[in-house]
């Protein structure tokens, strides 16, 4: 069973990635390569900046929210974070998220959905892949790229995809599902809390 974890960085108030995401997350269910996919919402999710005494690395977590936040995690096969560009650069509630584990992150891929402006988050996106090579993952080079985002977004606040983001997204899931297939004994060997 193959489990995709679609994470939506911004927590901002008035975000466009809660659209953005609910669209990759319907076209990630249509596409049916993976068994299961789950929309994990970092507003939701709420962790604190971190406050773990012990290194990641070591599993030792003291908080239930890092314990349920390891969990989720480590129940993924590979994951698509939906992220903004602030700045040049990822969110800060991103990578926060990130830097709370360590393990759990090992050997799975990940897909980019970034937007902004007219550089469609793409800055954000060649700065995040540092970080999760770091962590063992796989930034996979099929991505979305979404410029001046909010002329996508209807009436309805539901995101208005044009057939070059339906095509992106459609081969970023292909080949995420190619991977996570490739690297699932890796992940089994990989020892989580």
């Amino acid at each position: 069973m193959a489990v995709l974890k679609i994470i939506i960085a911004s927590t901002r108030p008035g975000r466009v990635g809660f659209p953005v995401a609910k669209w990759i997350d319907a076209l990630a269910v249509e596409h049916s390569a993976f068994d299961t996919v789950e929309l994990v919402d970092l507003a939701e999710v709420d962790l604190p900046f971190m406050n773990e005494p012990n290194h990641p690395r070591m599993g030792q977590y003291i908080h239930q929210h890092t314990q349920d936040w390891s969990r989720t995690v480590d129940e993924a096969d590979a994951f698509v974070f939906v992220m903004p560009e602030y700045n040049y650069g990822y969110n800060a509630e991103l990578k926060n998220a990130i830097d709370y584990l360590h393990t759990e992150w090992q050997y799975k891929p990940v897909g980019l959905v970034s937007y902004g402006g007219v550089a469609a988050g793409t800055r954000a996106a060649q700065m995040i892949k540092q970080v999760v090579t770091t962590l063992k993952m796989i930034p996979i080079f099929e991505a979305v790229s979404i410029p001046f985002v909010r002329q996508f977004i209807d009436d309805d606040g539901n995101l208005v995809a044009n057939d070059v983001m339906t095509t992106a997204a459609e081969a970023m899931l292909d080949e995420l599902h190619r991977l996570a297939d490739a690297l699932r004994p890796l992940r089994a060997a990989v020892v989580t809390t």
